[in-house]
């Protein structure tokens, strides 16, 4: 895992291509600069890493666009040890930037392939962030209830056990729809209401329920 004077000048690109794109919070900004992303590319994408661009990462999911991953954490509003949950490790780019925002990640994944292989890669580059393999509908109870919540995969509906593991004045950011996704930030105002914002259309690929085969 090599991350050279080369990748380290075309992330700094990358992040002033996010800054111009409209991402204004200096953090997320520089967790972009910092994290290399092609550590979680297979070497036939690693080239164009730093492109802001979505590429397969296996077990038919991809990794998210730079500026989606940035739109997304802007939006949750992170402080220093908020406890996080993410719903779709994928592969584990968008947990790292969480962890470079302070954050206490607890992140879950339903494709064990990826799961294994993220984990692996989380590890060697000495990130903390606790990962599960399970069903990202039904979230971690066991940690709840969270600062935030994000879910990296396009939902049909908002899912009732994450709203609950939310805690009051917490914030879910969720893109929902099938197809297009309209990205939406749930705020909980109290144990039973709350409040939505819609920011316009992206693409992901779809949330599944329950685990994929071990």
């Amino acid at each position: 895992m090599t991350d050279s004077y080369r990748h380290k000048g075309l992330r700094k690109q990358l992040a002033e291509e996010i800054a111009r794109k409209g991402i204004k919070d200096t953090r997320v900004i520089e967790a972009i600069a910092k994290v290399p992303r092609h550590f979680f590319l297979d070497t036939a994408f690693a080239e164009h890493a730093y492109e802001n661009k979505a590429f397969p990462i296996g077990s038919g999911q991809t990794i998210s666009h730079p500026y989606t991953v940035a739109f997304q954490s802007e939006l949750l509003e992170i402080e220093k040890g908020h406890k996080v949950l993410e719903i779709g490790t994928g592969s584990g780019y968008q947990t790292t930037i969480l962890c470079e925002l302070g954050a206490k990640v607890f992140s879950i994944e339903r494709q064990k392939e990826l799961f294994d292989r993220t984990k692996l890669i989380l590890k060697k580059m000495n990130y903390t962030a606790k990962l599960y393999y399970g069903d990202g509908y039904k979230g971690i109870p066991t940690w709840a209830p969270y600062d935030s919540i994000i879910v990296t995969c396009g939902a049909p509906f908002i899912p009732e056990d994450l709203l609950e593991q939310l805690k009051v004045g917490g914030k879910l950011v969720i893109p929902i729809g099938d197809g297009k996704q309209i990205m939406t930030l749930i705020t909980k105002e109290s144990k039973i209401e709350f409040t939505k914002k819609t920011f316009g259309d992206f693409m992901f690929v779809p949330m599944l329920e329950k685990k994929a085969r071990d």
